[in-house]
């Protein structure tokens, strides 16, 4: 199905969701939010001005953009979920590839990699009595 928004809205899939772990419990799908990013599928061709002028959208098809919680409304087409828009709506455009993670340590940058489990009391306690035995 081939679909034009009107005037200065635009045709929106939302980003594939990720699964979401908070201290290694899935979170439902009713508790998790949607995600605030997606890819422009159509755009009008912009809006008219009081002089009867139409001003070009600065947004083009495929641009990944970045828009508010409750932005645009809901549709479906052909059984998959899209979100209809005005540019208003829209907060920023995403530009250039996705970029892993980074997290400040001490005043540099590193690769944010996975948490790992904290060790038991026991691997604990038995770590602090190796140290112990080599310092003899």
């Amino acid at each position: 199905m081939k679909v034009r928004p009107l005037h200065d809205r635009v045709l929106v899939r939302r980003s594939a969701d990720t699964e979401q772990r908070v201290g290694g419990i899935i979170i439902p799908d009713s508790a998790k939010e949607k995600p605030q990013q997606g890819t422009v599928i159509a755009a009008g061709h912009g809006k008219k001005t009081d002089a009867g002028k139409r001003v070009p959208l600065d947004i083009t098809v495929g641009d990944r953009i970045l828009f508010g919680t409750f932005s645009g409304q809901e549709v479906t087409l052909d059984g998959d979920p899209y979100l209809i828009m005005k540019i208003e709506e829209v907060l920023a455009v995403i530009e250039g590839p996705a970029e892993p993670r980074q997290a400040a340590i001490k005043g540099r940058a590193v690769k944010a990699t996975k948490a790992k489990a904290l060790p038991s009391k026991r691997t604990v306690k038995k770590r602090t009595e190796a140290k112990r035995r080599k310092r003899r």
